[in-house]
């Protein structure tokens, strides 16, 4: 009898976990799959684009003239140099003869003060002359010279924050598909929560918002110590309900250089992952419930499976192995069709048949690092 007790836990616990997935995927992340344009403000305000640039000579000559190309009314872009090494000033100068809307602020080394991108990205904020600020990476570009204006278009007199999407290359192998795929995921959660009235985070290349509500909520002071978050954190403090908004038509993408090796990308994620326990309460509650359902959905089918001879002697009905096939094929199947649309959306399609081998790598993969994180404290950050 207590062998059956625990089956039927087992089951039902199985059953909530389907519950709690489905209530995600048919009440967020549907938001993207079907998303429809609705009417949008179109009055393109001045706009300051901001980017931050450590050694970057070898991007910007192919990047930054695609940002310099905006079809907008009125915008200048600021290119913050932070303490470069390379032929970076060189690169800038030249490009500051060609284009009169470029500004080009230099931070110069001190030895006795070492700095991360927080402080660059100040130096930006108050060198730029406007009030509505949209930030790139210098080794990421728009795909279309219409992307100022479509992430600037969503304004209204309460907008403050406007979250986009930004992809990363296509390149061969399964990395890069993991990396992609892993992008969309974060995406498909932070934009459809926006849309949902629930904003937690935007991602530093492709984000717009105001310099007002930057000095409103003091810039990064709460969170200057911490080595990311110029992007996540701002946003998690400081979006609301009504002052976000979310754009995801195709030309408003950025795509960035993706990581090339998985030594790289683990050391990405690994300081990604530091400003997590910064949230607030409630994101990491909404957020931290979907893996755990989605890790136990699966832990339970393969233990509910390995216990099915049991079932069929403890007193369930022998056609209940068929329910739990069913009830996992149900799940499935949804998820599929969401991710496919919301793929679809994102022009993500590739990933389609990468998704479920990665959602189970990834389910393993945050945890490890989690644990890694948290016995190898890092010592140092990265500028940029």
């Amino acid at each position: 009898m207590p062998e059956l007790i625990f089956q039927f836990i087992l089951f039902y616990v199985f059953c909530l976990t389907i519950l709690i997935l489905l209530w995600y995927y048919l009440y967020y992340f549907v938001r993207i799959a079907f998303h429809k344009e609705k009417n949008i403000f179109e009055n393109f305000p001045p706009a300051s684009i901001i980017i931050c640039a450590k050694n970057e000579d070898h991007n910007l000559p192919q990047f930054l003239p695609l940002v310099l190309s905006q079809d907008y009314p009125e915008y200048e872009v600021v290119v913050v140099d932070d303490c470069s090494s390379d032929n970076t000033p060189d690169v800038l100068r030249e490009f500051e003869k060609k284009y009169s809307h470029l500004k080009v602020i230099k931070i110069k080394e001190d030895v006795k003060h070492h700095h991360g991108k927080k402080f660059a990205v100040m130096v930006g904020i108050k060198g730029a002359k406007n009030e509505h600020l949209l930030f790139t990476d210098a080794d990421c570009k728009p795909l279309d010279n219409q992307w100022l204006k479509k992430m600037m278009r969503n304004f209204s007199p309460e907008t403050e924050i406007v979250l986009g999407y930004s992809k990363y290359e296509k390149l061969p192998g399964f990395l890069n598909k993991l990396i992609r795929f892993d992008t969309f995921h974060i995406a498909l959660q932070y934009l459809s929560f926006a849309k949902a009235g629930s904003p937690y985070m935007g991602v530093g290349r492709n984000l717009v918002y105001k310099k007002s509500l930057f000095f409103k909520h003091k810039g990064f002071a709460t969170h200057y110590h911490i080595e990311s978050g110029d992007d996540d954190l701002f946003i998690n403090q400081a979006a609301t309900k009504i002052n976000t908004r979310a754009e995801i038509s195709v030309q408003s993408f950025t795509v960035s250089r993706v990581k090339k090796d998985w030594k790289g990308w683990i050391e990405q994620k690994r300081r990604h992952l530091t400003t997590w326990k910064e949230y607030k309460s409630s994101d990491k509650i909404r957020l931290g419930i979907y893996p755990f359902a989605q890790a136990f959905f699966w832990i339970l089918f393969f233990m509910l499976l390995f216990f099915c001879p049991d079932i069929y002697r403890g007193g369930f009905p022998q056609y209940d192995v068929y329910i739990i096939l069913s009830l996992f094929s149900f799940r499935l199947i949804v998820q599929l069709i969401i991710f496919k649309l919301a793929m679809d959306k994102l022009k993500e399609k590739d990933l389609f048949l990468t998704s479920l081998f990665a959602e189970l790598f990834l389910l393993g993969f945050y945890p490890a690092l989690t644990i890694s994180n948290a016995l190898f404290r890092r010592k140092k950050w990265k500028r940029i």
